[in-house]
């Protein structure tokens, strides 16, 4: 089994002096829930997502060696959306200082880093994750520069694990469609320490999933992510809630090789709603969802008891809906958000999404 160890390098091969890489990373929705981490990003259970296709940053970064710099710290500029983006400048501080045992060139370096989303910034998706794994792909890019022979498993595996230095969802944005992060027994290659691709057979029902994102509050989260993982800590339902995730990955499996939609359905609507009932139970509680996230929820449980079309929703740490439905259902599933759902969007906003591969290098 891989140990943090084996991802610092030996002295490098080769150099080089500037270039820029150029990369995109997506953002992901997991179906079982990581809540609650340990020491270095390190998650309390495993977790499953599936990787989005159109909602992802496109990171740009410039690299050419210090003069006259002082070299004993990191030097980057950040800008987003091509304009200075000073408060954005600490996340990615602390990010460098994390991943510098893992990149020993950091400080030889000054960068520019330049990114942007494709989804409208603060629109109540979570950027960190897409964010971190873009920025991660092109520092492994200029890695490779300086060891050639590095094999792609490796790259892969690396990125994965600095994304998730950064923010801990962000190791499932580097490949797709369906990614675990997490030991868990029954999922060879599994690791607390960066993603893999779910290793076992996927039903076609499952391939070309759809994911249509209801903006229902578009405004800062009300706790972050990191004080929400936090109150894991002392939660009188921690160990019961780590188990069952186990649990829950377990059916997984076994739902992607039948493709049995209504084990599916159970299965993804209770862990969204555990994850809320986990945020209602921790001392300090919080309530993320709102009422419109609630009539979105009912609706959606009419409209597929009335119907039997296998559509189905997910939760975030946020008020947000992503709804979920396969392929072969689309235009009866968009046509039910028009007629439904767009009037408990913040605006009327809704994304359409789907599940996508992964991390790209842009020429």
């Amino acid at each position: 089994m891989a140990t943090a160890n084996d991802f610092i390098p030996a002295p490098y091969t080769h150099s080089i002096d500037q270039g820029v890489f150029q990369w995109s990373a997506p953002s992901n929705i997991a179906l079982v829930k990581y809540w609650g981490k340990k020491e270095n990003q390190i998650p309390a259970n495993p977790s499953v997502s599936f990787t989005l296709n159109n909602c992802k940053t496109i990171t740009q970064l410039a690299f050419a060696k210090k003069q006259n710099q002082d070299p004993s710290t990191f030097s980057f500029d950040l800008l987003f959306e091509g304009k200075p983006k000073e408060d954005f400048k600490p996340k990615i501080q602390k990010f460098l200082e994390r991943i510098e045992i893992y990149l020993p060139f950091l400080k030889d370096y000054h960068f520019t880093i330049d990114t942007q989303n494709t989804f409208p910034h603060s629109s109540g998706i979570a950027s960190s994750a897409s964010g971190m794994a873009a920025l991660a792909m092109n520092l492994m890019s200029l890695e490779k520069e300086l060891n050639p022979a590095m094999t792609e498993a490796y790259f892969y595996q690396k990125a994965s694990l600095l994304a998730r230095l950064g923010s801990g969802s962000a190791c499932r944005s580097v490949k797709g469609e369906l990614v675990v992060w997490g030991n868990q027994a029954n999922i060879p290659g599994s690791s607390d320490l960066f993603g893999v691709e779910f290793p076992h057979t996927i039903h076609d029902t499952f391939k070309n999933y759809q994911d249509t994102i209801l903006l229902v509050d578009k405004g800062e989260k009300q706790v972050s992510s990191t004080l929400g993982h936090d109150l894991m800590h002392h939660h009188p339902f921690a160990e019961r809630r780590f188990t069952q995730a186990h649990e829950n990955l377990d059916q997984l499996i076994a739902i992607f090789e039948s493709g049995n939609l209504e084990q599916f359905i159970a299965v993804v609507e209770s862990e969204a709603l555990t994850l809320h009932a986990m945020m209602m139970t921790s001392m300090p509680y919080f309530i993320l969802m709102k009422p419109n996230t609630l009539e979105i929820i009912n609706r959606i449980w009419q409209f597929r008891n009335a119907t039997q079309i296998p559509v189905c929703f997910t939760l975030d740490a946020g008020a947000n809906v992503h709804v979920l439905y396969p392929y072969q259902v689309k235009e009866k599933v968009l046509q039910f958000i028009q007629d439904e759902l767009v009037g408990y969007c913040q605006n009327g906003q809704y994304i359409c999404d789907q599940i996508g591969n992964g991390s790209q290098l842009i020429d």
